[in-house]
């Protein structure tokens, strides 16, 4: 069964890039551009992953990795932040992200690193 990645992300291009990429790597991939539309997503429990954004058009990506980190049926997810603007030192001591992502990415570092993420878990 295909491991599933729900990214959020609100630049449709990276999105797109980073659907296509997984994709072809057999994970099944839900995007969300907004934390609205993310959490109007029922069942995240059912991730294998969470790749999430920094900064959102409503609000930031850490706060949405507190969220799910405090959740029972989601605090063992590995989550992967994303951002061409923090560093990852901040990220990871402000939300509990397995990883960080620096923007722009190398596509097979991004592979690399989401593939360590769910096999860690």
């Amino acid at each position: 069964m295909a491991k599933k990645v729900y990214i959020l992300e609100d630049d449709p291009g990276i999105s797109e890039i980073i659907e296509i990429i997984l994709e072809e790597e057999k994970y099944e991939v839900f995007t969300f551009s907004s934390i609205y539309e993310f959490m109007s997503k029922d069942k995240h429990e059912q991730a294998d992953l969470f790749l999430l954004d920094i900064r959102l058009p409503d609000g930031n990506g850490i706060n949405v990795c507190e969220m799910l980190k405090k959740n029972q049926g989601t605090e063992k997810i590995p989550v992967l932040m994303m951002s061409a603007h923090s560093s990852k030192r901040e990220v990871e001591l402000s939300c509990g992200a397995q990883g960080f992502i620096a923007k722009p990415f190398d596509i097979y570092r991004l592979v690399k690193q989401v593939d360590h993420a769910i096999q860690q878990n």
